[in-house]
């Protein structure tokens, strides 16, 4: 029953850190997105165009990624998102799925840029891969979100586990005497903490101490597509990216 119920324990943590991880990963993907698309943008639109596009571009890609952490934890806090011109907060607010909005604006923009030749169809076939990432990170996140470990499935685990521990005391009752006490406590929280653990992890977009740092991820995109687009960022802002401290929602 030890053999048994190790491995389905390994098996359940795998499964759960695989969702942690993955959800890491896809916000890797975006961070990789919005720095390629500051880069291309600023490569594409000439220095004479001003300093409009350049702060459109830097604080429409920071709201993205402020709107997927919200989108992804159901806490969206309008009040977060820069202040875009010629873009209204109410219509942001009404929007039923804000990061979809705000892509489909981006999208706009550039055929608008494309219309009046500042950009070139060159410069869209360029954009389109990294601006389709913005949205597969999005559904892929919304995957893991949505998709929970099976109730049968962790049920069963935890019924195995308590059948296992209850069983326990008994079959080291003679050989071991009063010892069996000690044994039968570390046994149950190395069992109950595994399970615990895959518990914590399998939802990596929640606020728990061990879930994903997405406040920290997010401002590190808003700073990264600022310094791309040369667009200058309070310093209160910057430290959010960076903060002193390991663990941050």
């Amino acid at each position: 029953m030890g053999i048994l119920l190790s491995l389905l324990l390994v098996f359940r943590t795998n499964t759960a850190y695989d969702r942690y991880y993955e959800g890491r990963r896809q916000w890797g993907l975006l961070i990789n997105a919005c720095r390629n698309l500051a880069a291309v943008l600023g490569g594409a639109l000439p220095a004479e165009a001003g300093g409009g596009h350049r702060i459109f571009y830097a604080r429409m890609l920071s709201n993205f990624a402020l709107s997927l952490k919200g989108h992804l934890r159901d806490d969206m806090n309008y009040a977060h998102l820069e202040a875009v011109a010629g873009v209204l907060p109410d219509a942001l607010q009404a929007a039923d799925h804000l990061p979809t909005k705000l892509a489909t604006l981006l999208q706009a923009s550039y055929e608008r840029l494309r219309g009046a030749g500042v950009l070139e169809p060159v410069h869209l076939l360029q954009l389109q891969p990294y601006h389709g990432t913005l949205l597969e990170v999005t559904g892929a996140c919304e995957r893991i979100k949505t998709t929970p470990i099976p109730f049968s499935y962790s049920f069963f685990i935890k019924g195995f586990i308590t059948i296992f521990l209850l069983i326990m005391p008994f079959v080291l009752l003679d050989t071991y005497g009063y010892f069996t006490i000690p044994i039968v406590m570390i046994g149950a929280y190395a069992l109950l903490g595994l399970e615990l653990i895959a518990e914590e992890i399998e939802q990596p977009f929640g606020k728990d101490s061990n879930d994903l740092p997405l406040t920290q991820l997010a401002n590190r995109i808003r700073v990264s597509v600022h310094e791309g687009r040369s667009v200058d960022l309070p310093g209160h802002k910057k430290a959010l990216a960076d903060p002193p401290y390991t663990i941050v929602h």
